[in-house]
């Protein structure tokens, strides 16, 4: 654990990209192979489940400090971190002791499972064999809240240098690397780092249900009137709607599928209808890169993410649940054919393939026969640019985000890179109101001390209405710069009616402009409504909050309804 903290603090004291590839790869060539396992484990963006509730914790680490509750919080305040917090407020460790980071992992896995007695026993044991900067990383660990400045990329390029290998290949052996539940083993990361075997297939484990990395896309914001300069014309172009669902893989080899998730994450279970078709429509060797949407039979469109979001939050699916949010997946990239890796092949030359293994023609709509769970997408046509931006207008109606641009001879990449092509994202402008912060809560990191996190409102009413009251409908912590985040921060201080936690509750007198991808109705929320990537666009100190949008305002941006209203 002591070489585990260590490398921790030298990723958090730089912000050199150059200072912290030189850590990982210092790191990574003297540890030990169960402790680089899990090193880039957790590196990568795996978080094993909570092993101790917070509020437990706190309590048990308030006791052996002997503090009274409320200096315990006002330490919590002061620090904004509870990991922190509680490597700081603990008594000196009575019995240090070295241990490894795999060895610390297999101590700290069971806690979840143990009585609350017995767990708290473990725990008391564990921090007082730890120096204080253990236990930061321990706790960090142990609350399922471990971040630190490093990019999944970073990490790719670390083992890539250790290896001796492609980063490509690297990436792709690590998809699948750091799914929940996972608990890595020296094999798993000898497994990551082995060397090529000029003999074997270009693909690593193809008898596996392993997944590609994605290829992601970049925003394309410019004007209509420079596309052609800056993209040529639309001929070029594989023009798709962006739908708002799930970028999922569907791998189909030896005889069996797996589903992924962007994320990561293995989402076959969650999504039977799918796996079956798989089984019957696609031949072994095969995998589809597409969207997962709910989309009921006989609809033009797929229903909002709201919708898809119902589906992910139940344990248990039902053949209710199945028959009333039925999911398709829209495919439009081919990855895989008998067992081939096909991502150095031309977009067109992909697409062309997957339309014969789909059996749909190229000019088909992508609203087929109800049965059909794999589906192809839709190919829009234009005969220049200003006739696409025309026909992307009716993507709110549509419940599309804009449109994907995919070169015809763009190949397949890796994360967000333009090095073997492009895919441009080509949205439409978000939805957006004014709204008024009424709660805020300290950041995280190098924002611990500030006030960073808000949570936003709007009037129940206009503002002739005697009765009328901010209701919360939104968090958002992006959009500031460094010097408007210091001055709010400065005015939450000075308005703060009361705190609870680490909230505290402001007076109203900020208005923000925000704006958010997607809306739909939730009775999860107390204003009814929930919104999809809320961010803040600008600061309105032009705007006084009687004059702030209201619920009104909102409800008439939901799908279907008269924005006149």
């Amino acid at each position: 654990m002591k070489a585990f903290a260590q490398l921790f603090q030298a990723l958090d004291a730089t912000t050199a990209q150059s200072a912290k590839l030189a850590a990982l790869v210092a790191y990574l060539r003297v540890a030990p192979p169960a402790d680089a396992a899990w090193a880039t484990y957790f590196l990568s963006g795996g978080k094993p489940r909570q092993m101790v509730p917070t509020k437990r914790l706190k309590a048990l680490a308030q006791e052996a400090a002997g503090l009274p509750e409320w200096l315990f919080e006002e330490s919590y305040q002061a620090v904004g971190d509870l990991a922190e917090t509680l490597a700081l407020l603990l008594p000196p460790p009575a019995q240090p002791t070295e241990l490894t980071l795999a060895e610390w992992m297999a101590q700290l896995l069971p806690l979840r499972a143990l009585p609350p007695d017995e767990a708290d026993a473990r725990l008391r044991t564990q921090w007082d064999r730890l120096a204080p900067e253990q236990r930061f990383v321990y706790f960090k660990l142990i609350t399922g809240n471990f971040r630190v400045g490093v990019s999944r990329l970073q990490v790719t390029q670390a083992l890539a240098t250790v290896s001796a290998l492609d980063p490509k290949r690297i990436a792709h052996r690590l998809m699948g690397y750091t799914q929940i539940g996972r608990q890595p083993q020296a094999s798993d990361y000898q497994a990551l780092i082995a060397p090529v075997d000029d003999d074997a297939s270009t693909q690593d484990a193809a008898d596996t249900g392993q997944p590609y990395p994605f290829f992601l896309a970049h925003p394309f914001n410019q004007p209509v009137a420079e596309m052609p300069a800056l993209l040529g014309t639309p001929g070029d172009w594989l023009v798709e709607w962006k739908w708002d669902g799930i970028r999922a893989q569907i791998v189909r080899r030896a005889g069996a599928v797996w589903i992924w998730s962007r994320g990561e994450e293995l989402v076959t279970d969650r999504f039977p209808e799918l796996a079956e078709a798989a089984m019957e429509q696609l031949p072994d060797g095969t995998v589809v890169d597409g969207e997962i949407l709910v989309w009921l039979p006989g609809e033009p469109q797929p229903r909002p993410f709201a919708d898809l979001q119902k589906r992910l939050g139940r344990k248990t699916l039902t053949p209710k649940l199945l028959r009333e949010l039925p999911v398709v997946l829209v495919a439009y990239d081919l990855l895989e054919h008998a067992g081939q890796d096909l991502r150095q092949e031309p977009q067109q030359a992909r697409r062309t393939l997957l339309e014969a293994t789909l059996q749909q023609p190229d000019d088909t709509t992508i609203a087929p026969a109800p049965h059909q769970a794999l589906r192809l997408s839709e190919l829009l046509q234009g005969a220049d640019w200003h006739n696409l931006a025309r026909q992307r207008e009716a993507a709110r109606s549509m419940g599309t985000e804009g449109f994907m641009l995919k070169h015809r001879s763009a190949q397949y990449g890796v994360g967000r890179t333009k090095d073997v092509g492009v895919w441009w994202k080509w949205k439409i402008d978000p939805m957006s109101v004014d709204a008024v912060l009424i709660y805020a809560q300290r950041g995280h990191g190098r924002r611990a001390s500030l006030y960073t996190d808000y949570t936003f409102a709007v009037w129940t009413g206009p503002q002739d209405d005697p009765q009328r009251q901010l209701v919360p409908f939104a968090k958002a912590y992006s959009g500031l710069t460094d010097a408007e985040i210091a001055q709010v921060d400065a005015i939450i201080r000075k308005t703060t009616r009361e705190s609870f936690g680490p909230v505290r509750s402001v007076d109203a007198t900020l208005v923000f402009e925000l704006g958010f991808e997607g809306i739909a109705k939730s009775p999860r929320h107390k204003s009814g409504i929930a919104v999809r990537f809320p961010r803040m666009l600008r600061w309105r100190q032009d705007k006084p909050v009687a004059e702030a949008d209201t619920l009104q305002t909102l409800m008439a941006l939901l799908p279907g309804q008269d924005v006149a209203a």
